[in-house]
């Protein structure tokens, strides 16, 4: 995971965040300089390509827990999608 998406999912996706799905995340990681957009974009598909990502790093990153592995990277193709394919609602991670 590189440093960019490391830091937009402690400060975004966090406990505090992540539940918040009024519509911000996208306008807001979009209005970044494409430098930034294009790191996070790059980062999370190589997350999601290598599944190195594990349930306790992102726990540690965001306080929000995930039972397995699947049901995190279920969650994060579903916003790689709305961040970057036009998906049209943001997923929400577990309760």
């Amino acid at each position: 995971m590189n440093r960019e998406l490391e830091k937009f999912i402690r400060v975004y996706l966090s406990l505090e965040q992540a539940y918040d799905t009024s519509g911000y995340l996208r306008p807001t990681l979009h209005a970044f300089k494409d430098e930034y957009v294009r790191a996070v974009k790059d980062g999370l598909q190589s997350v999601l390509r290598s599944r190195d990502l594990s349930i306790e790093e992102y726990e540690r990153l965001t306080d929000i827990e995930f039972e397995n592995s699947d049901s995190l990277y279920d969650y994060l193709n579903g916003l790689y999608e709305y961040l970057f394919l036009g998906g049209e609602s943001q997923p929400v991670p577990p309760n």
